[in-house]
């Protein structure tokens, strides 16, 4: 598998949106962009699933399996479908020592080479950037009188 430089790129922004997604606190729209970048590479050949890995810290199972996908040189872990685990080989726990390449990006230009790479008709929306608006009938109702002091100490 022969990578070119803006394969490198894209694993790159990936990489990126993956680092930054471990500690936001809108973790969602992070994950989905990845994830929708990720599944591209796997149509047009450019990333290939290797095989599965045990999750270091599974949730509400004794234990749960990732797929592990290479892009250029990164490995990235994705949630597996039903197919995943009859056709990819199972690798055991994940291997302590390796640590992907350190390049620098900054989150913005990531997720610009992310869209741009996956197209606008997969455009992500993110609820969590609108406002919410509260109308006068959902307002919290007071009845308090409005006093007219100009200070504290016009009491």
């Amino acid at each position: 598998m022969t990578t070119s430089t803006e394969d490198e790129r894209i694993a790159t922004a990936i990489y990126t949106v993956n680092r930054h997604a471990k500690t936001a606190i809108d973790k969602k729209p992070l994950y989905q962009l990845k994830k929708l970048a990720i599944e591209k590479m796997l149509e047009e050949d450019i990333a290939q699933k290797i095989g599965l890995h045990f999750v270091r810290n599974p949730r509400n199972s004794q234990q749960q399996s990732s797929v592990l996908i290479q892009c250029a040189d990164y490995y990235f872990h994705m949630i597996p479908t039903k197919e995943d685990f009859k056709q990819l080989p199972h690798l055991g726990h994940l291997d302590d020592t390796y640590r992907n390449p350190i390049r620098k990006m900054n989150l913005k230009m990531a997720k610009q080479v992310l869209t741009d790479y996956i197209g606008p008709q997969s455009t992500l929306k993110n609820p969590s950037n609108q406002s919410t608006i509260c109308t006068q009938s959902y307002a919290r109702k007071t009845n308090r009188k409005k006093q007219t002091m100009k200070s504290y100490l016009d009491s």
